[in-house]
């Protein structure tokens, strides 16, 4: 997942090489995003069939490929094509790595399972920035030494996984392989569907950070390091990462409606921080949303995965993170265009504002009507 995010902080560096707007990144941004949910809905239950470890090689696979564009500096196609390999390879790893790792773990550990998976899934995003500011920035090679080090890591991860159990055994029947779209079974919609939208929301506030926030640093703030653009992002996520364990002392239908409120004083915060041009109220805010992103986020997992059905739970996972990755990029492109309007802050401030509501929404509903847990 670190290879997902790695080009966050040097997007810059690709503008003053090839020279494009801030729109142009946010969609350069965007179509990982559409991979991500084109090998979801394409391949959500293929792991289902022919069994976990064969789909994250593919991954992995994917991975490679990604940087290897990157590493080729072949111009603006090369860099969506990057993208676009990097998405697949998230898609099919989201929902295909929870599932081994929830079935992997050993009879009463399924919650901490789902906290590992979850807590690699967002620390490996909030990595990404993070090694490759730092890299970029007092490293050899900026836009290469990143990508060398993500293959480097890449055939660890290839090698661990190739020794990794297989959880799926096949039946005598035989299923075909065809794109399956939003699979939620019937027993999984009365939680499903609050469950999405506060990850919908949740993801809003990750996409906002890591296509924009680097450009907002440098033209409002003028933060130019790479390394501190690459840290605020970094926050985030680990921020997240923080939410998603603290769950583990309140009930998942807790956590839901707590997670969405803590995300909208957060996201409040970040509006403060635009409208001040304040770095510190910007990183209180971003800790402040990743928490309540974090919440939100395990908590919907949980109880989506609890509530699916054992040979549907690699699709039924999948379809939870096509929504989600569907907040990570329409409201971030929203983002790009309203920039070339408004500028940089006062779109920020309005994106601020729609997912503040969005969120409030989800809040109040959920604490209204909290999801039931299976």
């Amino acid at each position: 997942m670190m290879g997902t995010t790695l080009p966050t902080p040097l997007y810059g560096l690709y503008r003053e090489q090839i020279g494009f707007s801030e729109l142009l990144v946010t969609v350069v941004f965007a179509v990982y995003a559409i991979g991500v949910i084109a090998a979801l809905l394409i391949a959500g239950d293929f792991s289902d069939v022919l069994g976990r470890r064969p789909i994250l090689l593919c991954a992995l696979g994917l991975a490679a490929l990604s940087a290897l564009c990157f590493l080729s500096e072949g111009g603006l196609p090369l860099l969506f094509a990057g993208r676009v390999l990097s998405g697949l390879s998230a898609g099919l790893l989201s929902g295909t790595g929870t599932a081994a790792v929830l079935e992997l773990a050993p009879a009463g550990r399924r919650a901490r399972a789902g906290f590992a998976a979850t807590a690699a899934n967002m620390g490996g995003l909030g990595l990404g920035p993070l090694t490759a500011g730092v890299l970029a920035e007092y490293g050899p090679w900026p836009l290469w030494l990143p990508f060398l080090m993500h293959l480097a890591l890449l055939v660890i991860a290839v090698a661990v996984t190739w020794l990794l159990p297989e959880t799926v055994h096949r039946s005598g029947e035989r299923r075909l392989l065809r794109p399956q779209g939003m699979v939620v079974p019937a027993e999984v919609r009365g939680v499903f569907a609050p469950s999405a939208l506060a990850a919908f929301a949740g993801f809003s506030l990750l996409g906002l950070f890591t296509a924009v926030a680097p450009a907002f640093l440098s033209e409002t703030l003028g933060v130019h390091n790479l390394a501190v653009s690459g840290a605020v992002v970094f926050s985030v996520f680990c921020a997240s990462t923080v939410g998603q364990l603290l769950m583990s002392r309140v009930s998942a239908r807790s956590a839901l409606p707590v997670g969405c409120l803590v995300l909208v004083a957060g996201l409040l915060l970040v509006g403060v921080s635009l409208l001040l041009a304040s770095l510190p109220f910007l990183l209180v805010g971003a800790v402040a949303g990743g928490i309540g992103q974090g919440l939100a986020f395990r908590a919907g997992l949980t109880v989506v995965s609890a509530a699916a059905p054992e040979n549907r739970r690699g699709a039924t996972i999948s379809a939870f993170f096509v929504v989600a990755y569907g907040g990570i990029s329409v409201p971030v492109i929203g983002v790009g265009a309203l920039t070339m309007a408004l500028g940089l802050r006062n779109a920020g401030l309005v994106f601020a504002g729609c997912v503040m509501v969005l969120a409030a929404g989800a809040g109040g509903h959920l604490w209204r009507r909290p999801a039931v847990e299976a």
